[in-house]
Formats: C-alpha cells, sequence, structure tokens
C-alpha cells in the first residue's frame, strides 16, 4: 500500500481504518467480524487505526482491544477522541484525561498517538455537546492535550474541522497549531449531519490552510456516511441530511455503473486522489468493504480530467 507523508508521525498508509463501521455506526455487524476487519487491514498495510468513545459507545475501542491484546504490530498508530462542548475551562484537563484513560483501558494501550477534539469549533459563542469556540480551543484545549504530551499519554493533538471554517483556518494559521487535522473529502464537499454551523463547511479551503501550515490531513467522509454508495444500508427518517445527498450523488452512481464499479469504490479513489490529503479514514464494518476499499487504492489515482466530471456533474465542488 502506498505510504504518504503523515506529519511528525512521519510516513503513513494512504488508508486509515475508522472506528465507524466497527462500532456499528454504519450498519450491523458483529464483534467477530470487527476483529477480523481490524487483523485484516493491518495485514494488507493499514498502519493507523482511528477510534473514539462515540462509536458505538466504545465498542470500536474495545475491538481495538480483542483483536491485539495490547500489543500491537509494529508501526501501528492508533488515535481517540474526546468532546469537550461548553465545560469550562478549569474542567477541560479532567475531562480529556478522564476519556483518555478510559479509551486507552479499552485498547489495552498505555498511549495514544494522536487524540482529537471531537467538536465543531465554531466563532463567537456557541453552546452544545457537538460545539466549542476558537477561545475555547486557545485558553483550555490546548494547554491541556500539550500537558497530556508531556505526560507521555498521546503524541499528538488534533481538531476535527468541521464547524465554522473561519474559525478552524484562524487556528491553523495562527495557532495553538495541532499536528493533525481530520478534514471532509468527499466528491460532495458534504459533511451531512455532522455539520452544526453556520456557512459553507468550505473543506477544501481548510484543507489548503492545514498543508499551508503542515499541519497533516486526514481524510474523513469519503463515501458522506453512506450517501456516495450504491445503496444506503440504514434507516434514516424522511428529510434526512444523507438522503439528500444520496439524491444529489445520482449522476455520480451513473458514471461509477458505466466504470464498471460500485459508487463505493469509486468514491473512495476520487477522496484517494484529492490533493493535500495524508490518509483517507475509511468506515467499513466488514471484510468484503475493507477489501473493495484496498482495490480502490491499489488502482492509482484517478485522471483529472474524469475528476473534473464528476465535480460537474453533481455540481462542480472541485
Amino acid at each position: 500500500m502506498q505510504q504518504r507523508l503523515f506529519g511528525k508521525l512521519g510516513m503513513a498508509s494512504a488508508l486509515t481504518l475508522g472506528g465507524g463501521g466497527l462500532g456499528q455506526v454504519w450498519g450491523a455487524t458483529t464483534r467477530e467480524e470487527c476483529v477480523a476487519t481490524v487483523r485484516e487491514a493491518v495485514e494488507s498495510g493499514i498502519n493507523v487505526l482511528d477510534l473514539a468513545p462515540t462509536y458505538g459507545s466504545g465498542e470500536a475501542e474495545s475491538v481495538i482491544g480483542e483483536a491485539f491484546d495490547g500489543v500491537l504490530p509494529a508501526g501501528v498508530r492508533v488515535t481517540t477522541k474526546c468532546r469537550v462542548g461548553t465545560a469550562p475551562p478549569t474542567q477541560v484537563y479532567d475531562l480529556l484525561s478522564t476519556s483518555l484513560g478510559v479509551s486507552l483501558g479499552r485498547m489495552k494501550l498505555e498511549r495514544a498517538d494522536v487524540m482529537f477534539l471531537h467538536n465543531s469549533v465554531i466563532l463567537g459563542v456557541g453552546g452544545g455537546e457537538r460545539l466549542t469556540t476558537v477561545a475555547n480551543v486557545v485558553e483550555a484545549v490546548a494547554p491541556a492535550f500539550e500537558r497530556l504530551i508531556a505526560e507521555g499519554r498521546i503524541g499528538h493533538w488534533g481538531l476535527t474541522g468541521i464547524g465554522h471554517a473561519d474559525a478552524i483556518i484562524h487556528l491553523l494559521s495562527n495557532g495553538p497549531r495541532p499536528g493533525y487535522i481530520q478534514c471532509i473529502s468527499n466528491l460532495l464537499d458534504s459533511a451531512g449531519g455532522l455539520f452544526q454551523a453556520s456557512g459553507p463547511p468550505r473543506p477544501r479551503d481548510i484543507i489548503a490552510a492545514a498543508n499551508a501550515n503542515g499541519v497533516a490531513v486526514m481524510g474523513i467522509r469519503a463515501v458522506q456516511a453512506g450517501a456516495l454508495t450504491d445503496a444506503i444500508d440504514r434507516p434514516l427518517p424522511e428529510g434526512h441530511t444523507e438522503l439528500a445527498d444520496f439524491a444529489r450523488a445520482t449522476p455520480f452512481r451513473a458514471m461509477a455503473e458505466e466504470d464498471g464499479h460500485t459508487a463505493a469504490y469509486l468514491a473512495h479513489r476520487y477522496a484517494l486522489s484529492m490533493e493535500g490529503v495524508s490518509t483517507v479514514v475509511l468506515g467499513v464494518k466488514n471484510r468484503a468493504e475493507l477489501r473493495e476499499c484496498i482495490a480502490a487504492e491499489a488502482a492509482g489515482p484517478l485522471d483529472p480530467a474524469f475528476m473534473a466530471r464528476i465535480n460537474a456533474a453533481v455540481g462542480d465542488t472541485g
């Protein structure tokens, strides 16, 4: 598998195994199948595992613990995440430290390579579990992460690049600067139901700002929560954002069929071909889905002219 520069951690596989599928966020599977999927991913050359306690209420992290029993194969890196929401600044370190301790316990590890703030960053005043402000990142979150680094419990810290684009770009440009950021990397430029801020999400501007400031990018939502697959594999209420994106992607699915592949295969090749993305995070829940993604990576980047045709078909996002 292709290795790409992955910030201060050196080189990493072009694909990262994400925890959403392992935690059954993207449809039903079994613990046995998820453990087998993790092991096959690593055997296939994937050396980054992206986890969070919210993926199946800790299930994804427990899968890692069962798969490797506390001894990761050489070169494999793991991440975890935590939300701080509107917690007072004086409570942020304790919140992050406690969450990290629980996550490491599930994974049977003593250290995570990267810990991400799992909140959308916004300007000004904001509230809610999924949101936090630039001021909170500056005053409390970044110092707490740096303390965890000094303690040897994490190697680096990162941001979730979904929120007010200007807020995220401000942090990337002015600091405190994370080592890593997770950015939307799909042909619709859509974060779907994850996006809760005002204004357009502007993921490509965020990726460009990260690149300009030496922050490594992990591409997420390559298939936009199923909207860029042949069929969404879980029930969604009428009017859900993912259903709107699924409808918008109808011309793309036709192009994938003409190309002789599934929509998911082509969507992953598109994400892998996007400029400035170090590694693309997979949301697969079984070995069959994993193998399709590995095949997409092995096929190499898409021709720029074909990518331009895809952009035009779905509304010229590129």
